[in-house]
């Protein structure tokens, strides 16, 4: 196992688990432990005044330091009393699964950490984003559930085709943009490609919609009035840039409505409008508005539609409770409703995600069809039908019977048995020498041996993923790219030892290293760092070394004059600093 299990990862389904990776924590530099305290002293100092209550609170009990990166299997020693656990994953996993670690009350934190290039925003996701955005809201125990109701209806969202080739072009802009030395233009193609994609998606698939609500609430949130709005969602607490100016008039502010489901995003650029909620009680109640127009609530013609588009291992549950797990390739409709429908390979049967003795996927290797619906000229469905009923219509073991339904489908062949639910209702029924015909269509012979027709007048639901998630091998995840990891340089090597030279000096554990000896070093051969530099203001302010104080701003101010895009990064560690009482 390469992570350190606990009570409540241990109830993840092995199809998660495949995901999970170390952490590797010894592979942080001094160079990503300085960018993290940095990002997190700045956040700290500025969203006291505009984050959510909630957020400083959650640092305190999610255990999450200014000082250090935070160790994840530490954070769950803590996150479990909240009744939550956090894992290590390579950047973006596919929506579908990371709503589903959210359902199993999981945070799923990318372990990689931003370069120092890009301290202010990567569109990677990072440690910074999901520990010190994601994981303090999370103590708020309302949010939290919104949290887990969201990942346990987002999980059960139908996609389209085109939706996986998104993510997977979203994820490969991300790992490119965030890696040193990728050619501007590579990233211009791959920004033009996500374009070309969001523009040529056709009717958004539900996962696009739940996806767009995921955005402007967890990720881009905003909580209160319009007029004076704090900050809930990660993107922006994790943003030093982004979470300034969204407090400005520049971006507009809009109060939060189901109306955010059809609104788009670009992962690209700072967002030019944003949602504001009045309270973490309201998400909850337009998910569930949300909720209320999916396939798994509806069900219906539509519902086998959206799971026939989606090329993907979906369940259609019938008014009986009996559930279809495959890849449904086939409808036949009559008057607007589904008459028949069809799987193509591994198929396996359920009844209240319960696999069904009998209907495994080795016992429907080839597909499933059945005809859905009442009988021609009988007001009675099959599953309300009494034994006496059921008797009267010769529906009954041993009985050779021609069954016609209202769709045009026809079944016959002699019935051998038949399945029932708890509440006593018939949901499956088994026949030999059995033809299935629509019209002049033969749809199942004897040849294919005995055959079982799915009880049910209607299909109440219909969503993404098996009813039963152990009827099928879910470990098929396939990673077409991976975090590039930075080469680096003997150059780069060097610069990492001086970072952790003074962290040592600041954290006492080498105190006899030479802080003007270091700050030489900067200057003769890094004379574009600017953070170490800071760090190292702090340390003679803090030490009262005016004149070595005064000859760090001197450079710092001409590292402003060489990098004029640096000068506010520079100004707000200078100003950090100080601020008597800011510090931690």
């Amino acid at each position: 196992m390469s992570y350190e299990s606990n009570p409540i990862l241990d109830k993840l389904p092995e199809h998660l688990k495949q995901y999970i990776k170390p952490q590797n924590y010894e592979e942080y530099t001094a160079i990503d432990q300085a960018v993290w305290r940095y990002v997190m002293r700045k956040n700290v100092d500025y969203l006291s005044e505009v984050a959510h209550n909630s957020y400083l609170e959650g640092l305190k009990l999610t255990g999450i330091s200014i000082d250090h990166i935070p160790n994840m299997y530490g954070m769950n020693r803590i996150l479990k009393e909240i009744g939550w656990a956090a894992v290590a994953v390579d950047g973006f996993i596919p929506p579908s699964a990371f709503m589903e670690f959210q359902a199993y009350n999981v945070l799923v934190i990318a372990g990689d950490i931003r370069q120092l290039e890009h301290i202010e925003y990567t569109p990677a996701p990072d440690i910074i984003h999901e520990g010190a955005g994601h994981a303090p809201i999370i103590a708020n125990p309302e949010y939290a559930e919104y949290l887990r109701r969201f990942g346990e209806i987002g999980c059960k969202a139908i996609s389209n085709a085109k939706d996986h080739e998104l993510y997977e072009a979203v994820r490969h802009l991300s790992i490119i943009k965030e890696a040193s030395g990728t050619p501007q233009t590579s990233i211009d193609e791959a920004e033009a490609k996500i374009e070309d994609l969001q523009n040529n998606m056709g009717e958004p698939s539900e996962i696009a919609l739940i996806r767009n609500l995921h955005w402007w609430t967890v990720e881009y949130g905003l909580i209160g009035s319009i007029e004076h709005p704090k900050i809930y969602g990660a993107g922006l607490l994790s943003s030093i840039g982004e979470s300034a100016w969204c407090m400005t008039d520049k971006v507009k502010k809009v109060p939060y409505s189901i109306e955010a489901a059809h609104t788009s995003f670009d992962i690209t650029k700072p967002q030019p409008q944003l949602f504001v909620t009045p309270d973490f009680a309201y998400l909850s109640q337009v998910l569930e508005e949300f909720a209320n127009t999916m396939a798994l609530r509806k069900g219906g013609l539509s519902g086998v539609k959206k799971v026939i588009a989606s090329r993907e291992l979906c369940t259609l549950e019938l008014s009986t409770g009996l559930q279809i797990s495959g890849a449904f390739n086939k409808v036949i409709q009559h008057q607007n409703q589904a008459a028949y429908i069809q799987t193509e390979g591994p198929t396996a049967l359920s009844y209240r995600e319960k696999e069904l003795v009998g209907h495994s996927t080795k016992h429907h290797p080839n597909g499933f069809g059945s005809p859905i619906g009442k009988l021609k000229g009988i007001n009675l469905a099959i599953e309300d039908m009494s034994p006496r009923d059921l008797k009267a219509y010769n529906i009954y073991e041993g009985e050779r019977i021609s069954l016609e339904f209202e769709g045009g489908i026809k079944v016959e062949g002699e019935i051998i048995t038949g399945t029932r639910n708890l509440r006593g209702e018939i949901i499956l029924i088994t026949f030999k020498d059995c033809t299935v015909t629509h019209g002049d269509t033969v749809l199942f012979d004897p040849s294919s041996g005995l055959y079982n027709m799915a009880v049910g007048e209607k299909i109440v639901s219909a969503f993404n993923g098996p009813a039963d998630l152990s009827s099928f091998d879910l470990i098929t995840h396939e990673v077409t790219s991976t975090t590039i990891k930075p080469v680096i340089s003997p150059e780069r090597r060097k610069l990492q030892l001086l970072y952790r030279q003074i962290r040592e000096f600041r954290e006492g554990t080498n105190t006899t290293i030479s802080r003007n000896k270091v700050f030489k070093e900067i200057c003769n051969n890094y004379p574009d760092d600017w953070l170490l530099s800071v760090e190292l203001y702090e340390l003679a302010k803090n030490n009262n070394d005016q004149a070595f104080a005064r000859e760090i701003l001197d450079h710092l101010h001409e590292v402003k004059k060489e990098h004029p895009d640096l000068g506010h990064l520079i100004d707000d560690g200078i100003s950090l600093v100080n601020n008597a009482g800011v510090i931690s």
